[in-house]
């Protein structure tokens, strides 16, 4: 078999290797989960790309779709793109005006739409849009003039699959560098850009990951990230299909501790924020047990963790400490392991750094974390750990046919058939992001270690430099301060300051519990202004980085009581914090406390 070098090639080859009775895609409706075959993917995929065509959208068109991830989602992808149009996926979660400027800055023509919510953001500004002719939504019954249900599309094309015979060959012939879709960056700064991805740059990453990582019939995944995003969409998305594995759609981010205990997944694509969720409801959970349940922790931890570092380092490991890891696998990890489904291989990380200490725990538990490394711009893939040998506090080597090198400044430059084509009508942004040579400046600071394997230490642009003229990578020491079971949230700040300070979001619940057992009285709800909280919390931020060169060190705290949030433009869909919103929002406390 030729190896396919479009998403179409994946699509028809893998329908038609798996099209028995296996599941390609699982979702939960009425309390229940229901399959989608393969051979029935393929069936609504190509009525709903005829459909598409009836309607007289043209090769070429521009395609977005506005949703959650469901089964829909993955049909008017694969109908976009075996119709030969590129799709615009848009996050669900963006307000009608961002929504609007992706619309028209994209020049769509047609737009699927989840329900009435997201009906009602392109409705808002359709008059804006003079390119968009068709909608059609996911939810059907929807009485609405010039808006069709998916159905309706599906049975138009099922009804003119006869004029259509030469639908496979036309989607099997599109060029290879032909735009297969128009990603929007998060946009942490200014307006998102689109990013012009084709055919080739996501397939070409696809079998890369796949050289890297096994995965097959066998595996089930839950998908819980965006797809809308570039890491859903090529690994949870792409890859999935085309090893054959069942995707399962979570019901929402709430259900995701529940879909998994239903589904028992074998592989999970997150953010890290999950993981510093999990770890600090796992220590949670051991510090609020007796004195000897906290004693049984800390013992199978640490024996875990010595255990861990050994196998890492490829070294031997004695009978004795082989006997104590089974005893803390089932004295302390089979409760998280099974909180998980029971049968995760592994999870996958990206989208934000994770830190050293969540993954080496997570390692030690049976749950290894392969945390890989990306940007929309290329992808996403540059580098992810393999199974077999990862490092922790690294994104593991480039993936096969992946260049990487670095500036004299440390910024890491990529090049290969996974960089963009470019940014939408941006030619000026683009050859500043992609020099003479093919060169893509990622904007990220790093370094090779002794294996090759690749350390981040910061974005070039939140690296902050001190009035003292000294740089502080603030990501790293950001992660220490999540990992705290006391703590949502951090970020540092202190650019162009005497000193660097940190803003910290403590989880209220956890320092509510901690108040009642020292019986501090709490008046009107001012838990976190209370002075022994306050100090509390000031000791467990500064106990997390005792190891820090001084001028690292953060010299005060700024406890913010509200989590920073998507609706309130702090967080980007995939949760990045905007440093510069979220620093503008408390512009006068900062000032307040840099005074004092």
């Amino acid at each position: 078999m030729n190896t396919p070098e479009t998403l179409t090639q994946l699509f028809f080859d893998a329908v038609d290797r798996f099209s028995s009775k296996r599941a390609a895609l699982r979702f939960k409706k009425g309390g229940s989960w229901h399959d989608i075959t393969h051979h029935e993917l393929a069936r609504q995929v190509q009525h709903a790309a005829l459909g598409m065509l009836e309607l007289g959208i043209k090769p070429g068109d521009k395609i977005a779709i506005i949703s959650a991830n469901c089964p829909e989602w993955a049909i008017a992808d694969y109908a976009c793109l075996t119709a030969c149009c590129a799709d615009v996926p848009v996050y669900p979660t963006l307000p009608a005006n961002q929504v609007e400027y992706i619309l028209k800055d994209s020049e769509t023509t047609a737009v699927f739409v989840q329900d009435r919510d997201q009906l009602g953001k392109v409705l808002e500004s359709k008059d804006g849009l003079p390119a968009l002719k068709h909608i059609v939504s996911f939810e059907e019954g929807i009485d609405v003039p010039d808006v069709l249900g998916l159905q309706d599309l599906i049975r138009i094309g099922a009804a003119a699959e006869q004029d259509h015979p030469d639908y496979r060959d036309n989607a099997r012939a599109v060029e290879k560098d032909a735009l297969a879709t128009l990603i929007y960056t998060s946009g942490t700064t200014g307006n998102p850009k689109g990013v012009m991805l084709t055919h080739h740059n996501i397939t070409s990453n696809v079998l890369a990951g796949l050289e890297v990582i096994q995965i097959g019939p066998d595996d089930s995944c839950l998908s819980l990230l965006p797809l809308s995003h570039v890491f859903e969409r090529m690994a949870g998305h792409y890859i999935m299909l085309h090893a054959g594995t069942t995707i399962n759609y979570a019901e929402s981010i709430e259900q995701v501790p529940a879909n998994m205990g239903e589904i028992r997944p074998t592989i999970v694509l997150s953010v890290p924020r999950l993981f510093e969720k999990i770890y600090a409801r796992v220590l949670e959970n051991a510090m609020a047990g007796s004195a000897l349940k906290r004693r049984i922790f800390f013992w199978a931890r640490s024996t875990a963790e010595r255990w861990a570092d050994l196998k890492l380092a490829g070294k031997s490991i004695s009978v004795g400490l082989g006997i104590k890891k089974a005893v803390a696998d089932k004295l302390v990890f089979s409760k998280l392991q099974a909180r998980t489904g029971g049968r995760i291989r592994f999870f996958v990380s990206g989208g934000a750094p994770l830190s050293p200490e969540i993954a080496r725990f997570f390692y030690a538990a049976g749950i290894p974390i392969l945390e890989g490394y990306g940007l929309t711009e290329t992808s996403p893939l540059i580098a992810v750990n393999p199974l077999e040998s990862p490092r922790m506090g690294t994104v593991g080597p480039a993936v096969p046919g992946v260049e990487v090198r670095f500036a004299p400044d440390g910024e890491l430059l990529t090049r290969g058939p996974h960089v963009m084509q470019g940014y939408y009508n941006k030619a000026t942004e683009t050859s500043e992001a992609i020099d003479a040579d093919g060169w893509f400046h990622t904007g990220d600071i790093g370094e090779f270690d002794s294996q090759n394997y690749i350390k981040i230490t910061d974005r070039k642009k939140d690296i902050i430099v001190t009035a003292g003229g000294k740089n502080i990578a603030p990501q790293p020491i950001e992660n220490r301060v999540k990992t705290n079971k006391f703590i949502l949230n951090a970020v540092m700040i202190g650019d162009k300051r005497k000193f660097p300070i940190m803003l910290v979001v403590p989880d209220e619940e956890a320092v509510s519990r901690w108040a009642a057992d020292r019986r501090i009285t709490i008046v009107s709800n001012r838990l976190l202004t209370h002075p022994d909280v306050a100090a509390m919390l000031e000791r467990e931020v500064m106990g997390n980085l005792r190891d820090l060169a001084s001028y690292e060190m953060p010299k005060k705290i700024l406890i913010v009581e509200q989590d920073f949030t998507i609706d309130s433009g702090e967080l980007t869909p995939t949760l990045k914090v905007k440093r510069n919103v979220v620093e503008k929002r408390l512009a006068e406390k900062i000032e307040e406390l840099y005074r004092e």
